[in-house]
């Protein structure tokens, strides 16, 4: 039993993912070549340098004094003093703990610039697939334009049709037209704008085509169905967990902890500055050799030091609590819109199943059961209304991707 429920659950995968392929691959791609996220990349690495480079020694110092007789200038005397100084040895371990948090501060960054970059690319992909339907959409109306435009043009050779029913269905023919390439420009500008994000390097086809060309089309990139993504039963539950892997909140968690260490740090800076070193004097006629040890006690630098980093520590909580509110608020929001949405997508997908076929409201225009504003009127609200349901799936996909963001 076990086996085969494991067997299921991995079907169940692989159906989700083949759903998904096309999206799925073209945001690897962009991923791996997007512009932006590789210059993000090196400016994260290079504030992590800096971090650390906060931590390091001073450098160390190298003096030399030669000194001679005012009488007798033959007689001179060396001194040669190398030192180190550094501070309290518990102050790097502290500054430490904090440049670590810092790190984890910058890589949550790193990971809420790549969801934003690839939350843009989904939504694009998103509108490929709803341009691509309106296309499909289009091009069926055009072809009944066309063949209705081809009979009534036979119908007023014959004296069966008049002049104005000619006309008007000239003009939704030209209308039809002009919507379809209006579409298609889209469409193209569209896929161009993935091609930006993919660095202008091709995108590799999400499946195969037969034509082998290289241009990437929607069919070819795999961008022609939405994944099935269904409403949470339980939002309270999702909201928690998506919430606790946001990286901008996770950001937050980590600038605040090492606001903490910044805080122990300040308090460290009380303690002493040590000085090591070494000394080589020739006053006596032979090299006398000795150690350096010296102390700087704080009693200027670090005033005010620790109520600064106690005021940054403050601001920085203040701004993960409003950050968490405003994250939570939005996905509900988010969760209300998709939900809505749905409500209206299933209402219009029901209206359809009962709606009298297109090719019914020919036949009957054909026949001369109708007439041609009758027809026209039925078929207009018929194809406004595919039109207003490609747009609301459109919408409710952005608002699940948008949700879900934080898995991308």
């Amino acid at each position: 039993m076990k086996h085969i429920l494991i067997a299921a659950a991995l079907l169940s995968c692989i159906g989700m993912r083949a759903q998904n392929t096309g999206i799925d691959s073209v945001l690897r791609q962009i991923e791996a070549n997007n512009k932006e996220l590789q210059a993000n990349a090196q400016l994260i690495s290079s504030q992590k340098l800096e971090n650390k480079t906060e931590n390091n020694l001073p450098d160390p110092t190298l003096s030399y004094a030669h000194l001679w007789d005012s009488k007798n200038s033959s007689e001179t005397v060396g001194e040669m003093v190398v030192s180190q100084s550094f501070d309290f040895p518990t102050l790097y371990v502290t500054r430490g703990k904090m440049n670590r948090l810092k790190t984890g501060a910058l890589d949550a960054q790193a990971a809420t610039v790549r969801q934003q970059i690839l939350l843009q690319a989904k939504e694009v992909c998103l509108d490929i697939i709803m341009l691509q339907h309106q296309q499909e959409l289009l091009d069926a109306r055009l072809k009944n334009a066309e063949e209705l435009a081809a009979m009534y043009a036979k119908r007023l050779a014959t004296g069966d049709a008049n002049a104005l029913e000619t006309n008007k269905i000239n003009l939704e023919l030209l209308n039809v037209r002009t919507e379809s390439r209006t579409n298609s420009t889209a469409l193209n500008n569209k896929i161009k704008e993935l091609l930006v994000l993919n660095g202008n390097r091709p995108l590799t086809p999400g499946r195969p085509f037969p034509d082998g060309t290289a241009t990437p089309t929607a069919q070819a990139l795999g961008l022609t169905e939405y994944p099935a993504i269904p409403l949470p039963a339980d939002f309270h539950q999702v909201c928690d967990e998506l919430l606790a892997v946001d990286p901008s909140l996770q950001s937050f968690d980590n600038e605040s902890a090492a606001a903490r260490k910044l805080i122990s740090a300040s308090k460290q800076g009380w303690l002493p500055k040590l000085e090591l070193g070494y000394r080589r004097n020739t006053e006596s006629g032979h090299p006398l050799n000795g150690v350096v040890v010296g102390f700087s006690f704080p009693l200027f630098a670090n005033k005010g030091k620790v109520k600064i980093a106690k005021a940054q520590a403050m601001n920085i909580d203040f701004q993960k609590d409003n950050a968490k509110v405003k994250a939570s608020s939005e996905l509900w929001q988010l969760y209300e819109e998709a939900r809505n949405l749905d409500a209206s997508m299933q209402e219009y997908k029901q209206t359809f199943q009962d709606q009298q076929d297109l090719t019914l409201l020919k036949q009957a225009l054909t026949c001369g059961q109708i007439s041609m504003i009758e027809y026209f009127v039925e078929v207009s609200v018929v194809f406004q209304s595919k039109t207003n349901l490609l747009q609301l799936e459109n919408q409710y996909q952005k608002a699940m991707a948008r949700i879900y963001k934080s898995r991308l």
